[in-house]
């Protein structure tokens, strides 16, 4: 090893979904929404001043900060912005994980947290899922160092109740919880409410998924005014000019039109409701999702066989090579036309092995 390679600071990456290169493919693996934006998002893109790019965007992002406080009926003090959820957590791992103590969040659970935990070098454990992929929030009841899940979690997309969250956040009053809403929108209660009852949480959602904006990279997050300083004083520590003037102008674009957000969601909640039944019918079994996605297994064919036979027709899906959910799937739910495909591919798959 040379000299300078004893000072490097190493880490497994996160490994992101597939990209792939092609574009005739039916790409069901990343979560991606398969509506486009709203019209007032391709307006507004189409009557933007290329000029003012020369200069730098607002540092305290008020354009799309005051949208999401009228949006969202939150004061604009109690909100954070920055590129992508991915970025706002991040920046709250940085900010509030700094104990001695382990963080706590779900063994089968969104895989960034163990990799931001190493890179920043925060102690954690992972606490299992029960055998139907839920929380038991009892293991949360001990001391820690912070606590961080997904709701609904991912990949399993399974929904934990209001109530069994504000029962975590009372037994861990003197840590900062996070509650990571990705998904909250099709078809959960966020736990934005509880951000007024209780000063350490931080609850985290994006324009990524619900909002048809993944390419955009927007996040943010609701807190108490000052939970939302320390992330700010963090923030400008770390770099001035995190969102650029396209994404302030779209993200304000998208939520000035609510009717077509709420449509959106609704047509993949349908769908996905649509998708359990027939899936169910081809042998597959599933917790209830919540989310824009269903992870699955089936009875007799492997997830890995499945997935590599998908791939060949260019159906992208997700599969994770990891202890406890290496025989399942990972599908986003597309159009009803995608969907259709993939399970007109199933059915004759399925019939033929």
């Amino acid at each position: 090893m040379r000299t300078w390679e004893k000072n490097v600071r190493t880490v497994v990456p996160y490994t992101p979904g597939e990209q792939p290169k092609f574009v005739d493919v039916i790409k069901l693996n990343t979560n991606e929404n398969p509506y486009p934006p709203s019209p007032k998002v391709t307006e507004c893109l189409n009557n933007m001043n290329t000029d003012a790019l020369r200069l730098y965007p607002e540092p305290a992002c008020d354009t799309l900060v005051d949208a999401l406080a009228e949006s969202y009926q939150m004061e604009r003090d109690e909100i954070f912005v920055g590129v992508g959820s991915d970025d706002v957590l991040a920046m709250c791992f940085m900010t509030f994980f700094n104990s001695d103590k382990p963080v706590f969040f779900p063994d089968i659970t969104y895989s960034f947290y163990d990799v931001w935990a190493d890179v920043f070098r925060i102690p954690y454990e992972c606490q299992p899922l029960d055998k139907e992929f839920r929380i038991v929030k009892e293991d949360y009841y001990r001391e820690n160092g912070g606590v961080v899940f997904p709701n609904p979690n991912a990949p399993t997309g399974i929904l934990m109740e209001l109530s069994d969250i504000e029962d975590i956040i009372r037994h861990n009053q003197d840590v900062v919880v996070i509650i990571d809403e990705a998904y909250i929108d099709f078809g959960g209660t966020s736990a934005r409410e509880l951000v007024h009852k209780y000063d350490n949480v931080l609850v985290v959602q994006t324009f990524s998924k619900s909002r048809s904006m993944a390419g955009m990279r927007i996040g943010y997050a609701f807190g108490s005014k000052v939970l939302i300083k320390y992330l700010n004083d963090v923030k400008y520590s770390f770099n001035s000019y995190t969102m650029n003037r396209p994404a302030l102008e779209l993200g304000k674009a998208s939520l000035s039109d609510p009717a077509y957000f709420q449509e959106c969601c609704r047509k993949i909640m349908a769908t996905r409701e649509r998708v359990k039944k027939e899936l169910s019918g081809l042998g597959f079994s599933f917790g209830d999702s919540m989310a824009n996605f269903l992870f699955v297994t089936h009875e007799r064919i492997s997830a890995r066989e499945l997935f590599e036979a998908l791939k060949i027709k260019k159906i992208f899906v997700r599969y994770f090579n990891k202890p406890r959910i290496d025989n399942y799937l990972r599908i986003t739910i597309g159009t009803d036309e995608e969907m259709d495909q993939l399970l007109a591919f199933l059915k004759k798959y399925i019939r033929e092995n």
